[in-house]
């Protein structure tokens, strides 16, 4: 039998609110587990975006997914606003490694964990290239420990 570590707050350096939609619940009565990616992905391009400068629609770098995964812990309904905590687990020269907790608002331990892989392309040739300063600045502050 596998045990579960318990995931809380604590261990994240920032936090994206992210409320559920009526269409999210599936025919079980719980979020359907492909929203947990979007929440993800919403988080870290949210940060991206108002922290890093990520420029989604006309600048020459963005980022590419290149592995996510997740595991569910306890499951999340519609009305409920989710609370995506981030961290960097390594940060490279053209990818970085997030790892992401969701927290139903204001608990203190997380219903799902997960970790996704950015690679930084050039939007034309889709070659990697360095991380924009800005954007290495911006994931800098999410990485180390928290404590």
């Amino acid at each position: 039998m596998k045990t579960t570590t318990i995931v809380t707050r604590s261990e994240y350096r920032h936090f994206a609110a992210i409320p559920t939609r009526w269409m999210d619940n599936d025919i079980y009565g719980h979020v359907n587990n492909v929203l947990y990616y979007s929440f993800f992905d919403t988080a870290i391009n949210q940060y991206l975006i108002g922290e890093g400068g990520l420029d989604i629609t006309a600048g020459q770098v963005i980022g590419v997914a290149a592995e996510t995964r997740c595991q569910f812990l306890a499951s999340i309904a519609f009305p409920e606003t989710v609370e995506v905590g981030l961290r960097v687990g390594k940060l490279g020269n053209s990818s970085v490694v997030y790892e992401l907790a969701i927290f139903k608002e204001g608990e203190p331990a997380a219903v799902a964990t997960g970790h996704f892989v950015h690679v930084f392309v050039d939007r034309l040739t889709r070659r990697a290239v360095p991380l924009p300063a800005g954007i290495r600045t911006a994931l800098e502050r999410l990485a180390g420990p928290t404590s």
